[in-house]
């Protein structure tokens, strides 16, 4: 069974535990790092300490996602998917047993390791389970469960931390972790890896330099810079404006509420043939551009409606980009292009607030926010000019898809 062959999508049963995983890492991600800045001094020693904790988990992820979606396409991506799951929950549950400051470098590391492994595998899961008719509907599902994890982590990881310490909530994390491997386990089935044609390094570095990769990813990568800059500065924004915390998480909220749930809805219009996968990323890029420059507005309007558009802009982006994905990528190379994708992501995750915060340090938090603004703005333009230049037809499945529309 894939994508090409499926008669109808995958029932619930299968895809609640793929949903469930996209939770998982993004919950595990936020829930920790937003509560490590006011952990026990005797840990987190200085800022520089700080950083690394955080740095630890995506670095790991930048590195090794593109290989662990090679390896989904290789052996299959359920074992994937199951290994990632328990490696999460054995190094989750080393530092919530040892409770000693090595122990927590060493599970940050191990929790980002094998995020990398059932992160992409799930999305190429969700890609084979359904037919391309429905992908904007199953990665839109799982775009939303994700935002959820996101949205949550800082808030119920605040709590845990409250309730019981740092170790809490790494105990909640490895029951968590072992609790979805046992679902995917029993619900998700044993899809077999597909032949291949043998790949070599140029054949791949073509294939990732295809407009058809290029577009989504590159937009991936913006709206996941635009969402790291609208967490991390916003509340920044506001508290020079003389806006309390209450207002500064309020805004933080609508963020997140308006990335969650825009995604279903744009996923569900994309299958519907109500817009195009070109059509609602460029419009995606443009509003987040537009909720970038509202940033610059002073008070709370500026605020909530920067982080409105912003949320927007980003749940329009998410489920089109990853539909586009899996519309030019051959069935069989799913987990290694989604890897990739992924790879994109975590760049521009990363990428997004060092920008402003290069640019902040030079001028002020303004010329940040307008020149990451400006960037998401040409890439309209650019992927209108390559792709009308590329309007080529890749078979995928058996159905054809253009690189342009990425729809049927």
């Amino acid at each position: 069974m894939n994508s090409a062959d499926a008669a109808q999508a995958a029932p619930p049963r299968q895809m609640w535990p793929l949903y469930a995983a996209g939770f998982t890492t993004a919950f595990g991600a936020h829930g920790i790092a937003a509560n490590l800045g006011g952990f026990s001094e005797d840990t987190v020693t200085s800022l520089l300490v700080l950083g690394g904790l955080l740095a630890l988990y995506d670095g790991a992820e930048v590195l090794l996602k593109p290989l662990f979606g090679t390896l989904a396409d290789r052996i299959g991506a359920r074992p994937v998917l199951l290994g990632g799951l328990i490696a999460f929950a054995a190094a989750s549950a080393a530092y919530a047993i040892a409770d000693s400051p090595g122990w927590l470098w060493a599970a940050r590391l191990g929790q980002g390791a094998a995020a990398s492994a059932f992160s992409p595998s799930a999305s190429a899961l969700v890609a084979r389970l359904n037919p391309a008719a429905k992908h904007g509907r199953a990665f839109g599902s799982y775009g939303f469960h994700k935002s959820i994890g996101y949205t949550l982590g800082p808030l119920l990881g605040g709590v845990l931390v409250w309730a019981g310490g740092m170790r809490l909530l790494f105990a909640v994390l490895a029951v968590l972790g072992v609790a979805v491997a046992a679902w995917a386990l029993l619900a998700v089935p044993a899809l077999p890896p597909l032949p291949k044609t043998r790949q070599t390094v140029l054949d791949l570095a073509r294939r990732l330099a295809d407009p058809a990769f290029l577009g989504p990813t590159a937009a991936l990568a913006a709206a996941t810079a635009a969402l790291s800059v609208g967490v991390g500065f916003l509340p920044v924004t506001g508290a020079t404006a003389g806006l309390g915390t209450i207002a500064t998480g309020a805004a933080v909220s609508v963020l997140a509420a308006c990335a969650a749930l825009v995604q279903p809805k744009t996923g569900r219009a994309l299958d519907e043939g109500r817009i195009t996968a070109r059509g609602g990323i460029t419009a995606g890029l443009l509003l987040t551009a537009a909720g970038l420059g509202c940033a610059i507005v002073p008070g709370l309007p500026g605020l909530l409606s920067s982080a409105a558009l912003i949320g927007t802009g980003t749940g329009l982006i998410t489920p089109l980009g990853f539909a586009a994905l899996a519309a030019s990528t051959p069935t069989e190379r799913l987990g290694q292009t989604m890897g990739a994708a992924e790879l994109g992501r975590e760049l521009g995750d990363a990428g997004g607030p060092l920008l402003v915060a290069a640019i902040a340090t030079m001028t002020s938090l303004t010329y940040g926010y307008a020149g990451l603004a400006l960037l998401l703005a040409i890439g309209p333009v650019l992927i209108i000019t390559v792709l009308r230049r590329t309007n080529t037809e890749v078979d995928t499945g058996g159905v054809a898809y253009s690189t342009v529309a990425g729809s049927p």
